[in-house]
């Protein structure tokens, strides 16, 4: 990543805390509200503050990807990682199909499986294949995540590569990184729009623009590359607390209603 520091003042863990910071409430309010999807879409009929929070949410994604390939540098053993993101996307997959099942599908993988799924992606291209099987390993990764129908799909394991990649080439990681988000915000949302226009709509599409644009200068500009006070409490916080939040969704949502 570039070396300017005089804007590099957020470590890592702070940046994490940033984001699910947001991912908490924005979650907590989307599921609380799932029900029948108006025609606008779903969670259109929520009050414009609590669309907000839900929309800002889509802040921790990215940021997620761009600690996978940030990871894969820095930790001493690549299989344990795999395996903690393993574990951990099973035991959150149990929540997350309470939650979502009943609305997209019981079919489905959570974002964690994503996450696995990426670093598995850096392992193949950093294997020691010639280039045309490195390819097709990552073709079959990226097979996996359409085949799961895990959150994210393919766009997270692209990201990780292009992160990964172009790490030393700050002007080649931005044009890839907008170049996959711009063919996420295509296919979804042109769908989207097919059915006609509202404002509603088109204020899910700019704040998606916002969100991936956002977690771009947050990681590239202000992350100092540097972990925060307590890195073993935060990492082990960040990997429980993500099952655990679902699962307090779960609970909420079935006390309510």
């Amino acid at each position: 990543m570039e070396k300017d520091s005089r804007f590099r003042v957020i470590n890592r863990d702070m940046i994490k805390y940033i984001i699910i910071f947001f991912m908490f409430w924005g979650h907590l309010f989307a599921w609380l509200s799932v029900g029948d999807t108006p025609p606008d879409g779903l969670f259109a009929d929520c009050p414009l503050w609590q669309r907000i929070f839900i929309e800002l949410s889509l802040l921790t994604p990215p940021v997620m990807f761009f600690f996978i390939a940030d990871g894969y540098k820095y930790t001493r053993s690549v299989k344990k990682y795999a395996q903690r993101l393993f574990i951990f996307a099973c035991v959150t997959q149990v929540p997350f199909t309470m939650l979502w099942g009943p609305i997209n599908g019981w079919w489905g993988a959570n974002i964690m499986f994503t996450l696995f799924f990426s670093l598995l992606t850096l392992c193949a291209w950093e294997s020691r294949f010639k280039l045309w099987q490195r390819i097709a390993l990552i073709v079959l990764i990226c097979g996996a995540t359409a085949a799961l129908v895990s959150e994210w799909l393919i766009f997270g394991p692209l990201t990780v590569l292009g992160l990964h990649i172009f790490r030393e080439k700050p002007k080649a990681r931005l044009i890839w990184y907008a170049s996959v988000w711009t063919v996420y915000l295509l296919t979804t949302n042109i769908p989207l729009y097919m059915d006609g226009f509202s404002l509603i709509k088109l204020e899910t599409t700019v704040v998606h623009i916002f969100d991936f644009a956002a977690a771009y200068v947050l990681m590239t500009v202000f992350y100092n590359g540097k972990k925060g006070r307590f890195p073993k409490f935060s990492k082990w916080f960040f990997y429980i607390f993500y099952p655990a939040h679902l699962w307090l969704a779960v609970i909420l949502r079935f006390l309510m209603k």
